[in-house]
């Protein structure tokens, strides 16, 4: 019998993605932890007045792809991660899907819709100084999870907030974004801010 392609599920809304983001990846497929990572970027859920457009945020992911990372364009619409694993694994019999998370969202795990039926599916930890080794492994023994890893890597100190609050200052930012990625959110902004702009003054005048 043929072994299933391991493939990591990396969520997040990337708003917008950082290189923190990319090294998580390339740090799973470089520790063979997964056989492909699939980033899939957030719909907006929950009406957050921050959370750039999703074609913006998936076109600057697409600027990693390739070397075992996927930029998913299909999936960003479920909502709830449950329901996302279960269209992943009827549209996808022949992969394994692993669930790639941060430390802090293992604390309040419990608190996600059907969060039982996703631990039946392989962790990959995303560890974080705040949590520690001790409480990481205190919790996974209550769930009885043996098939988790916690991903080593180094604390990475990147901030989507931060990189939106300087988008004025890329000097700033540079160490946080590539510069390419960078040029092509302010491109693909501009124009969005410059339509916001001519509709603000329509309504003014009426």
């Amino acid at each position: 019998m043929n072994r299933k392609t391991r493939t990591g599920i990396y969520c997040g809304s990337f708003n917008p993605v950082h290189k923190g983001h990319i090294q998580i990846a390339q740090a799973i497929l470089e520790q063979k932890l997964c056989d492909e990572v699939w980033i899939i970027a957030t719909g907006n859920y929950w009406d957050k007045q921050d959370l750039m457009p999703l074609d913006i945020r998936i076109a600057l992911l697409k600027h990693y792809e390739g070397n075992g990372i996927v930029i998913d364009e299909t999936y960003n619409g479920i909502e709830k991660t449950y329901a996302m694993f279960r269209q992943l694994k009827q549209d996808h019999p022949e992969r394994e899907f692993v669930l790639i998370l941060g430390a802090d969202n293992v604390l309040s795990f419990e608190r996600w819709v059907n969060y039982k039926e996703l631990l039946e599916n392989p962790f990959v930890v995303i560890g974080r100084d705040d949590t520690g080794k001790t409480e990481l492994e205190e919790i996974m023994r209550k769930w009885n999870k043996t098939d988790y890893t916690v991903l080593d890597i180094p604390l990475i100190p990147y901030s989507s907030t931060y990189i939106r609050e300087h988008l004025n200052d890329y000097d700033a930012i540079r160490e946080m974004m590539d510069r390419d990625v960078y040029d092509q959110l302010i491109k693909a902004l501009s124009p969005r801010k410059r339509k916001k702009k001519k509709t603000v003054k329509k309504e003014s005048l009426s």
